[in-house]
């Protein structure tokens, strides 16, 4: 189940707003189990500017390395280390500790765009029904 206050890309990014322009970003729980084991993750240093919809980094499984994409504009605030550390914890906890940055919105209307839980979780349905045909 996707957390309902998170917002959601089709890239399968989300980002959790945590006051009027600041967010912490990370990876749905879809990517991570698409991925399987996450080996390594390139990420933004903390300082950079991102633009919506727009590469900020890549996340290497075993099977792929896959772009990760920037759901909101903004500056990267803070880098999780700990996934740096142990990519892992992106696959164990996609929406608590598998976190990946912090950004300070440089334009908090784009969250307007994105999905909600419950879009996201009929667009992953849709996806699924797809594989499995």
């Amino acid at each position: 189940m996707t957390p309902k206050e998170y917002k959601y890309t089709k890239e399968h990014e989300w980002i959790c707003p945590e006051s009027e322009n600041k967010g912490k970003v990370g990876l749905a729980d879809y990517a991570q189990s698409q991925l399987g084991d996450i080996v390594f993750l390139d990420l933004p240093a903390a300082g950079t500017q991102v633009e919506q919809g727009k590469k900020m980094g890549e996340v290497e499984s075993v099977k792929a390395v896959s772009d990760i994409f920037a759901p909101v504009s903004g500056q990267v605030l803070e880098v999780n280390q700990a996934v740096i550390d142990e990519p892992g914890l992106v696959n164990k906890d996609p929406y608590g500790a598998g976190w990946l940055v912090r950004l300070e919105l440089s334009k908090p209307s784009e969250l307007a765009a994105l999905m909600d839980s419950e879009e996201y979780d009929k667009f992953e349905a849709e996806l699924a029904e797809g594989e499995s045909e």
